[in-house]
């Protein structure tokens, strides 16, 4: 069975790196990337460095994107520039854009990795709760498109790739706002793979499963016992990490997907297939409510 490439559980950047893939893959393309201050987007940002791409990383605390700046392009020798932005926000999505366009000339790759989440049973969820998760997730992948497809897509071509979950294809306790906020990206990736093929803009939605070292998975994982099982019980028997993911970002980003169009790629391990719902784990939710 194939190991896993090193990764480190921090927002850091790997102490090592061997390419799989050709070290100049991405040379001098500029990728912007929502969310990329810190885990998944963190080593996306990376790992596209290291392939000789620019990066613009964005996200609403500026002193975390600008520390993790600091690290990538001290790691990669790559220029970063750092940028606050709220996904919920269309003319700060604008401005971020046009300060994007005016630093590198040019934005060729956009990844949606901005994301919200948390555990809730679908009896306590307030309307409101529920609305903030479709609001960065959904409205959010569609707000930082639409703006990118307006200021440069639309007439020079682009690669989107929209980080998404399977927990939308099947159903999943405590993940409702969230589930139904990944499947609704997924929508979008279809249509507007369909609607913008046309002006040479390919876009894929990439889908984790269980990922060590992330936000998400500390927070969402439940007790380590429970999650140790579930994980066991998939195909490859164990977590993925950062660096796998990014690497299948790299490829759907890179021309080694040059004929893929509204795709969506599970990289979980098989554990989409496999993953068992904890229905006794509402029991612990009983009197929990979350009113955003």
């Amino acid at each position: 069975m194939a190991q896993p490439p090193p990764d480190v559980r921090e927002d850091d950047c790997l102490l090592e790196y061997r390419h799989l893939f050709c070290p100049d893959l991405l040379r001098d393309k500029v990728a912007f990337i929502t969310g990329g201050g810190s885990g998944i987007g963190f080593r996306i940002a990376e790992i596209f460095m290291r392939h000789g791409c620019h990066t613009v990383i964005a996200s609403r605390s500026l002193p975390r994107v600008s520390m993790a700046a600091r690290k990538l392009a001290a790691a990669t020798g790559q220029r970063c520039l750092p940028l606050s932005l709220d996904v919920r926000a269309p003319l700060a999505i604008m401005a971020a854009v046009e300060q994007a366009l005016k630093e590198f000339g040019k934005i060729d790759i956009l990844i949606n990795c901005a994301a919200g989440n948390f555990l809730c049973p679908a009896s306590a969820l307030s309307s409101n709760a529920f609305k903030t998760v479709m609001d960065i997730d959904t409205l959010g992948t569609f707000n930082v498109s639409r703006v990118l497809y307006e200021k440069f897509f639309h007439d020079h071509g682009g690669v989107i790739v929209n980080i998404t979950a399977t927990l939308g294809t099947r159903g999943q306790v405590l993940q409702v706002h969230a589930g139904s906020a990944k499947a609704a990206v997924d929508a979008m990736t279809r249509h507007l793979a369909v609607e913008w093929g046309p002006q040479n803009i390919r876009i894929n939605s990439l889908a984790p499963g269980p990922i060590s070292g992330t936000e998400g998975f500390r927070r969402l994982g439940g007790p380590q016992a429970s999650m140790r099982a579930k994980v066991l019980a998939s195909p490859l028997q164990r977590l993925g990490n950062k660096t796998e993911i990014a690497h299948s970002a790299l490829f759907l980003a890179s021309p080694l997907a040059s004929y893929v169009t509204g795709a969506l790629l599970v990289v979980d391990g098989g554990a989409w297939l496999t993953f068992p719902n904890d229905i006794q784990s509402l029991a612990d939710f009983s009197s929990f409510s979350a009113k955003l």
